[in-house]
């Protein structure tokens, strides 16, 4: 009798925690990821990146976990009008000289944690991996309710050479001149999830 209860009681709780904590996948589709890259001096250039997939765990009021896969080949460019100067940037960003997309063909954001949510507004941490280099993320995370979907959009920068994406770095290269770009690279994030 005594093990009935028990075995009841452990049942119970392997539910109760299931349900608690709830998985949300990542509409890959509605997702938006927008990059910008700057120049020390001149225009600088912004284009999207698609979503491969992804998806976060829900705990209560916070991220428990979550990983996210980008896809690099489909980096693009918005700024550039010409075509033939779109098409040569583009493929200088899959080149080795930036992300190296033959080689390393996807990114990864693997979510270890975050703050409860206050207001709408929640602290998340991670790890970002881009060409097999991977170190902490930080970002600040903010959700809403849109029909039967959760949006969560956030702002996350990384510094591109502690990828090895050394182009126009000047932690890697002197006497760059005009030619130099930052090392941060900004990304506006808006993850779909239901």
């Amino acid at each position: 009798m005594k093990k009935a209860g028990i075995i009841l009681l452990v049942s119970f709780l392997t539910i109760t925690l299931i349900n608690a904590q709830q998985r949300y996948e990542a509409d890959p589709v509605s997702t938006v990821i927008e990059w910008k890259g700057e120049k020390i001096i001149g225009s600088d250039h912004v284009g999207t990146i698609n979503l491969k997939s992804g998806w976060l765990h829900i705990e209560g009021n916070a991220i428990t976990a979550g990983e996210f896969i980008i896809d690099m080949n489909s980096i693009n460019n918005t700024d550039i009008k010409d075509e033939n100067a779109k098409r040569r940037l583009e493929g200088h960003l899959r080149s080795d000289d930036f992300f190296g997309v033959d080689k390393y063909p996807f990114s990864r954001l693997v979510i270890t944690g975050a703050s409860a949510f206050t207001e709408g507004t929640s602290t998340v941490r991670g790890n970002l991996t881009i060409k097999e280099a991977t170190h902490p993320a930080e970002f600040t995370a903010r959700v809403m309710k849109e029909g039967d979907s959760h949006v969560y959009t956030a702002q996350i920068t990384f510094d591109r050479s502690l990828y090895n994406v050394r182009f126009g770095s000047g932690k890697f290269f002197s006497n760059l001149g005009d030619n130099a770009i930052r090392d941060e690279i900004h990304l506006d994030v808006k993850l779909v999830v239901d």
